[in-house]
């Protein structure tokens, strides 16, 4: 053997190829980089980001494509630590006061919160509902910082195996968690008022469900607002994921745009690699950071899935989806805050018939105006407004036709009267629309619900695709709609999760994930 043949002393350095550079796909390359894989990040699109990406136009609007703030910093602030930098000064996070103004639509004379993290504030602010509601702000805030505190060390960790719903860390938890209980019924305990509630449990629409139904372990949504801040990242939420990208492309990661994957390639039950372009890339782990509902079908075989097959997949139960309007106007709105929430007064109502597939009629809805904090979002003398109807997803059978968004356009536009927004259809400069079936075909979401597979209790920690996917080997799960589960923090803490089970499955140094 001569000197070219001779084998390396040192092994080559194991290989992973991430699909999607997504938030989970991105916070997986960043830790793996850290361990001294070689990764490489496969992305469809020609920007990183996934929903998280921020749209920008010619005429310099600047819009969140899908979240659109910043909550729990922690996570990912340990995740840049890891990799030897610091969140801060990366990212421009700006904690908003007050977070976001509630609107509680009422025949008789709309109620108006700021909500606020201060929370003798908060308790003058929710005395203007109900004052007898006033003295539960506190005892709410005490109970869920214990229950995050219990139920912490459960959202840190892989589920893999029955045994582990018994682990003493979730026994610990099971007290607080009250199970059979929804987020509603849960806060009748502090709040009588049905508004206060709502003030408290709105925030189940991050997951797509209703707080009638979610269950009561999601009050710590609301909590952390209150006790870690809402956050707005100056630039927009596509800071974050270029920041991201940036960080991990410092430590060596390949990233590849404009490259959609055709498929997972298998040894077996092992995954091997992926194609692309007909090129197939070989792997020692692969990570897949792609709508769940949507990328299984199309990138693994039905007959390597046999907990999560095509027919279970299409019989799971999925989150809402939206409408959405992304609007560039001509003028400056100095009274809207930087987020609003028009509450409806059929609220209840709306939310039954999202559940049943059936398109509200007098829908509450949401309003984004980032101009109130960060001018860079609009050209000067310009607003860009981000509008976001709940709405069924596909799961029903009905496909949004032209006609369907005409008229949703209309309405959606006549309630924004309702926070106080004037008439701008004249002002408006640039309009994109975006509907459930854009969603499904444009974004690559499954059934287009927005907020991916639904949170109830048959489709969590166990019950929920496991970060090291169950049937395979070499293939792990990031996003939505894997354990934890949605949410920006949770995704990353889902990705901490998935990159120790792979470094692990590897021999090499995991990765902590309780700092």
């Amino acid at each position: 053997m001569n000197a070219l043949s001779r084998p390396s002393l040192r092994p080559e350095r194991p290989h992973a190829v991430i699909i999607g550079a997504g938030p989970g796909g991105l916070a997986s390359a960043m830790l793996l980089a850290s361990r001294g894989l070689r990764v490489t990040v496969l992305e469809k699109d020609r920007v990183v980001g996934g929903r998280s990406r921020t749209l920008e136009t010619e005429a310099g609007y600047r819009f969140d494509l899908g979240p659109t703030f910043f909550l729990y910093p922690r996570i990912l602030g340990e995740i840049f630590a890891e990799c030897g930098t610091k969140l801060e000064e990366e990212v421009e996070l700006i904690r908003l006061d007050p977070q976001y103004r509630l609107v509680f639509e009422a025949a008789a004379g709309n109620v108006t919160v700021d909500a606020t993290p201060d929370l003798a504030r908060m308790e003058a602010q929710v005395a203007k509902i109900d004052p007898r509601d006033a003295a539960g702000v506190r005892p709410f805030m005490e109970e869920n910082r214990r229950k995050l505190a219990a139920f912490r060390p459960v959202l840190e960790r892989a589920f893999t195996k029955a045994t582990d719903l018994m682990a003493p860390d979730m026994l610990r938890a099971l007290p607080l968690l009250k199970p059979g209980r929804s987020v509603d019924a849960d806060l009748r305990r502090h709040f009588r008022d049905p508004r206060t509630r709502l003030a408290f449990s709105f925030q189940s629409k991050y997951l797509g469900m209703s707080p009638f139904r979610c269950p009561s372990l999601f009050t710590i949504l609301s909590f952390l607002e209150y006790e870690h801040g809402v956050f707005h990242p100056r630039g927009g939420c596509g800071s974050v994921a270029t920041a991201m990208a940036r960080v991990a492309a410092d430590l060596g990661v390949e990233f590849r745009l404009n490259t959609p994957v055709d498929r997972i390639t298998f040894d077996g039950d092992r995954a091997t690699g992926v194609e692309a372009g007909g090129a197939v890339i070989p792997a020692d782990s692969v990570v897949l950071n792609g709508d769940f509902a949507h990328a299984m079908p199309r990138l693994v075989p039905d007959a390597i899935r046999r907990k999560w097959s095509d027919k279970r997949i299409g019989q799971a139960r999925y989150s809402c989806s939206t409408f959405m309007l992304y609007l560039g106007v001509e003028g400056e709105l100095p009274d809207l805050a930087h987020h609003s929430i028009l509450l409806s007064e059929e609220y209840q109502r709306n939310i039954q018939e999202i559940e049943e597939g059936i398109v509200p009629q007098t829908p509450s809805l949401y309003l984004h105006h980032p101009n109130a904090t960060d001018a860079t979002m609009a050209p000067p003398g310009h607003a860009s407004l981000y509008v976001l109807v709940p709405v069924p997803n596909l799961t029903h059978g009905h496909e949004w036709t032209e006609a369907d968004t005409a008229r949703y356009r209309k309405l959606a536009l006549d309630r924004l009267r309702g926070l106080g927004v004037p008439d701008i259809e004249s002002r408006i400069r640039y309009e994109r629309v975006v509907t459930p079936r854009d969603w499904r075909d444009e974004y690559a979401v499954g059934y287009g619900a927005t907020f991916n597979l639904a949170h109830d209790l048959r489709q969590m920690l166990m019950f929920r695709p496991g970060n090291r996917f169950g049937d395979t080997k070499g293939l792990y799960l990031v996003g939505g709609g894997t354990h934890p589960g949605s949410g920006l923090p949770v995704i990353y803490e889902g990705a901490r999760i998935s990159a120790d089970l792979l470094l692990r499955d590897l021999g090499r140094a995991p990765v902590s994930t309780r700092i």
